[in-house]
């Protein structure tokens, strides 16, 4: 089963963490100095928060897939919106290495669509598979003002 996921770009990390704590009614699943991540089953969302974009607010939104199966299956309607796909394969980011294709709305909000297949002990790493211009892999390549990963 898919899962939403939504992640802010928060100033004081904190106190997000703690405010967010309170709302959903437990501590983050993971947490770094730099980020944290709920993982909740109601509703069932990966939520997450960093400290490490110059513009605060939404980051991005996607939807995480639990397998393979499940990805190649979004892929298949990110395909029929007939919007230019970014693919990323074994990218590293927000403490994980996943499979990704990246979309960009007609608002131009970027919508992840990813499955995550280990995780990692830094936010991100330079060996990311990635076209170069992009070496952290966590948000589409011509979206370089607001990547999550600075």
């Amino acid at each position: 089963m898919k899962r939403m996921h939504i992640h802010l770009a928060v100033e004081n990390l904190d106190q997000n963490i703690a405010f967010y704590s309170t709302i959903f009614g437990c501590p983050p699943t993971v947490q770094h100095e730099d980020y944290a991540k709920w993982m909740l089953d109601d509703p069932r969302v990966n939520f997450a928060i960093s400290n490490r974009s110059k513009q605060l607010g939404l980051d991005h939104l996607g939807i995480q897939a639990e397998n393979e199966q499940e990805l190649q299956s979004l892929k298949q309607q990110l395909d029929a919106t007939q919007t230019p796909i970014e693919a990323q394969e074994g990218a590293a980011c927000c403490y994980a290495r996943s499979d990704k294709y990246w979309i960009t709305d007609p608002q131009g909000i970027a919508w992840e669509s990813f499955h995550s297949l280990t995780e990692i002990p830094t936010f991100n790493d330079q060996k990311a598979a990635s076209d170069g211009e992009n070496p952290f892999a966590c948000r589409p390549s011509e979206d370089k003002q607001s990547s999550c990963c600075g």
